[in-house]
């Protein structure tokens, strides 16, 4: 895919710069913001666990079927375009949040949120690098990199304390993001255009999904980590907040928001933390971790200590945002650049497929052996991959006897 040439002025850009960032951030923001929510909406309109783990997990598989047709439509149409058209988009979701009435209504808002972010991933962040002033081109890259995870963090945090402050947490929380979604959509159209289209809009939209031959051996090593960490990031935001209730008989809406706001808020902290460690390094130690909070899950969960479970939450979710750069790193330079689309394509298949299918299928399962015997048994499954990905990101470094 040819590369964009950016279009905007330094000072038209540094202007443009923190708005995209902004923008970009609280997309991410609005993924998470349900999550504490729906437990609530169960309760009041009594659909079953399944049926909440498809409410959620709708939203990754329509992002990423969208994302694999429509991803590269900023390269075609222009950056603005796209980015204003799935802003009016997303406020459309957050309109459909507030007026449903029932798991249809809540299906329906999350179908067109993953429309949205699927148009708008790739451009959004695209354009925050491209918007960034030359002196902060590294800085563009790391707040792409970080905004997804703490986004996700804050959402859910923010709903949360809504819920511990207010019974109408829904119409401040979808109402507030649905007027900055408006506001955004004025604010980018003010701002310059900062990619030349390029044609090939037709021929973009046949999804490809390729791999690299230099990087192909990594990224099938990497399989079993993507699995892991996403099928345990999916699993405690679409049913963190019902554990809590099942589990630990804890009825608390700021909670609700913490064990998805721990999990993720650690994943985003150790991802900058670790910046500049070799990428084969993060993986290994990340999904070190992963396995270790994996581990403490369930002694936690299987002895209903609560404080301890948010222990083992950081400690997996420090893992998770460390494993899933250092694999980035490790194959983004083995790509050639025409091909790196397509490789994020593959990964970005098998991370939203891991996001939604797991949890789904957890949710069903609840009615037939309940909420601990389905939780013990989904995080047993997420120990053994964690586990298997940790050996096999090992076992490279020290077949080469490179340091760890």
């Amino acid at each position: 895919m040819p590369e964009a040439t950016s279009l905007a002025s330094p000072p038209a850009s540094s202007i443009a710069f923190p708005l995209l960032a902004i923008t970009l951030f609280l997309f991410f923001v609005s993924a998470s913001v349900p999550s504490p929510l729906f437990v609530v909406f169960q309760g009041r309109w009594g659909f079953s666990s399944g049926m909440l783990t498809l409410a959620f997990s709708i939203y990754s598989l329509v992002l990423l079927v969208t994302l694999l047709v429509a991803g590269s439509l900023s390269d075609h149409l222009g950056r603005k375009p796209v980015i204003v058209a799935a802003l009016i988009i997303q406020a459309a979701s957050m309109a459909l949040f507030l007026t449903a009435d029932g798991i249809g209504g809540l299906l329906a808002a999350r179908i067109v949120q993953g429309l949205s972010m699927g148009v708008v991933n790739g451009a959004l962040s695209a354009a925050v690098i491209e918007a960034a002033p030359p002196a902060r081109k590294a800085l563009g890259s790391l707040l792409t990199s970080v905004s997804p995870l703490a986004g996700l963090a804050t959402g859910a945090l923010v709903t949360g304390a809504l819920l511990g402050v207010t019974n109408q947490a829904e119409v401040w929380a979808f109402g507030l993001l649905g007027g900055l979604f408006c506001l955004g959509a004025v604010s980018v159209v003010l701002i310059p255009e900062t990619a030349s289209r390029v044609p090939g809009l037709l021929r973009s939209m046949v999804p490809s999904v390729h791999v690299a031959q230099a990087a192909r051996h990594g990224f099938m090593r990497g399989l079993p980590l993507l699995l892991s960490i996403w099928a345990l990031c999916g699993f405690v935001i679409a049913l963190g907040p019902s554990l809590l209730r099942n589990v630990f008989a804890v009825n608390s809406g700021l909670l609700n928001g913490a064990t998805v706001a721990v999990l993720c808020g650690a994943g985003a902290a150790s991802s900058l933390l670790m910046r500049g460690q070799p990428p084969r390094r993060m993986a290994v130690l990340g999904m070190a971790a992963v396995t270790a909070g994996v581990g403490l899950l369930l002694v936690f969960i299987g002895t209903g200590t609560l404080a301890l479970f948010f222990v083992g939450s950081a400690v997996a979710g420090a893992g998770l945002g460390a494993s899933f750069s250092g694999l980035i790193q490790s194959l983004v330079p083995l790509t050639p650049v025409h091909e790196r689309a397509e490789l994020f394509a593959a990964i970005f298949l098998v991370t939203y497929l891991s996001l939604a299918v797991p949890p789904i299928a957890a949710g069903f399962a609840v009615p037939l052996t309940g909420f601990l015997g389905t939780t013990q048994a989904y995080l047993g499954a997420v120990l053994v991959v964690s586990a298997t990905a940790t050996v096999l990101q090992w076992l490279p470094s020290r077949s080469r006897g490179a340091p760890v």
